[in-house]
């Protein structure tokens, strides 16, 4: 079977014996790379995982890795989950079982193990992708509770669909949200548009993205420079890029100046961001945005989010990915306990793919935190609505 979907471990799990085999299932180690290279090979003919894959996740790895062990020692199954920055998202990565050891309810167990040890690490949901012809994994997933939730054409090396599938871990069913498309920015600059451009797909329903609109949005909106490349988008370009194409949209920031001048240390591009700052919120000024001088609470979200309005949020890439940029994301929905969001961003280099990043669930204390970026904390977010917010039906 075959899933393919950094804190560590706070604490392993006591070890859990077959009473009819004697397999126990436990954390793996750094000793078990050979055994699980040569498990890896007896159980996939595709898309194995490499040694180096291996070596990554049993010592760095941002993951949960349960193997089951014979009483000789002897690997015959394993089960990984990848954990997603901060959030309450989990991806069940693999979950391989020895050909011998199928039908003795060993995937099940392993399922459970790694379950249990992703909510004790305080996460709300495990997702997964499974080959549409793996019969016997999509009902073992479906009897552990998994639910369908989408499929990704020609996934796999050979072009077999992978079925999408996910699972709550704690509370009750997932909340009923109205469908935000998902869309993948294409450069490490266009976040914003990105973002946008999933609003847009909501509220249209002929609306088309396309990379060629990303661009023209980061044209309309850019900051022209930030760090070392080229610059990303603030919420007023954004805004006034919004109104243009039909959209209402509401502007949140705390900072009334210029943003973002401490990512460039010379002063001539420091001067042209400014000018280009100041366009933009007269602009603004001039098309009669709302713009409000404070942050947006997780109350101020459910709020808008009931009404039928999608906020884009600025969030530190630091909470999610460790790396200290700012980042938009659009807030897709929320129940009594979580807010989802929709992460333009999707690291391929770690194996990521559009799953990890549709609909993170991530508490509503922790996505004020992310929401708050640099040594001022700046808070900056657009809520998008239309004349007619109601049109976007529950998906």
């Amino acid at each position: 079977m075959r899933s393919r979907t950094t804190s560590k471990e706070k604490t392993a799990p006591a070890a859990d014996s077959d009473s009819t085999g004697g397999i126990i299932i436990r954390p793996a180690k750094a000793e078990d790379l050979a055994q699980l290279v040569a498990l890896e090979d007896a159980c996939f003919s595709a898309d194995k995982l490499s040694r180096r894959s291996f070596h990554h996740l049993l010592r760095k790895g941002h993951a949960l890795f349960r193997v089951a062990e014979s009483p000789d020692g002897q690997l015959q199954g394993y089960a990984l989950v990848l954990l997603h920055g901060t959030s309450s998202l989990s991806r069940l990565y693999s979950l391989a079982v020895l050909p011998n050891q199928r039908g003795a309810n060993l995937g099940a167990r392993l399922l459970l193990e790694v379950e249990e040890a992703a909510r004790d690490e305080g996460c709300a949901y495990v997702r997964l992708e499974v080959r549409r012809d793996n019969a016997a994994a999509i009902a073992l997933y479906h009897r552990a509770g998994y639910r369908d939730i989408g499929i990704w054409n020609a996934y796999y090396e050979d072009d077999v669909d992978a079925l999408r599938m996910e699972k709550r871990l704690v509370g009750g069913p997932m909340p009923d949200m109205p469908h935000v498309p998902f869309y993948e920015q294409t450069q490490e600059f266009t976040c914003g548009p990105a973002c946008l451009l999933m609003a847009l797909s909501a509220f249209l329903p002929d609306y088309e993205p396309s990379t060629t609109e990303e661009l023209r949005l980061w044209r309309e909106a850019t900051l022209i420079f930030m760090t070392s490349g080229h610059g990303g988008c603030g919420p007023y370009g954004l805004a006034l890029a919004a109104q243009r194409r039909g959209l209402k949209p509401e502007i949140f920031v705390t900072d009334p100046g210029s943003l973002f001048l401490q990512s460039v240390r010379s002063m001539k591009k420091r001067q042209a961001m400014k000018l280009v700052q100041e366009d933009f919120r007269n602009q603004a000024k001039a098309a009669k945005i709302a713009t409000h001088r404070r942050r947006l609470t997780a109350k101020d979200l459910r709020r808008f989010l009931n009404s039928g309005a999608l906020p884009v949020v600025l969030v530190s890439s630091y909470r999610m990915w460790g790396e200290k940029m700012p980042h938009w994301v659009v807030v897709t929905g929320c129940d009594d306990r979580l807010f989802y969001l929709h992460d333009p961003f999707v690291d391929r280099d770690e194996g990521k793919t559009p799953l990890d990043s549709i609909n993170i669930a991530v508490r509503g204390e922790e996505l004020e935190r992310m929401a708050r970026y640099g040594q001022n904390r700046l808070s900056a977010a657009i809520v998008l609505s239309t004349p007619d917010t109601t049109s976007r039906g529950a998906g």
